[in-house]
């Protein structure tokens, strides 16, 4: 499931089980394609912060690169991904493998 970040709590939205989180920007093309990647698996909870219109969690994570992908499991940012993913690669990422 897809969910984009609405900038009401961001906490509260990776706070319980396990949530990737995708840090994009509209403009940039492989984040284009990571968004296509990522509409194709169901099983993850997916949430998507546009890092044009949030730069503090952007700051606050330190993400140099786009696209990233960090992974949280009850509130705890547990690991990072940077760059384009392929659909095998995010999965065994999420499942620790």
């Amino acid at each position: 499931m897809i969910k984009h970040f609405d900038g009401k709590d961001f906490n509260k939205e990776v706070s319980e089980g396990v949530v990737l989180v995708d840090f994009y920007a509209d403009w940039c093309g492989p984040c284009q394609m990571m968004g296509k990647v990522l509409e194709g698996i169901e099983e993850i909870n997916v949430l998507k912060v546009n890092t044009d219109e949030y730069t503090d969690l952007a700051l606050n994570y330190g993400i140099m690169s786009i696209p990233t992908l960090i992974l949280f499991k009850n509130g705890s940012a547990v690991d990072k991904l940077i760059g384009l993913q392929s659909k095998e690669d995010i999965i065994k990422f999420v499942k620790g493998e």
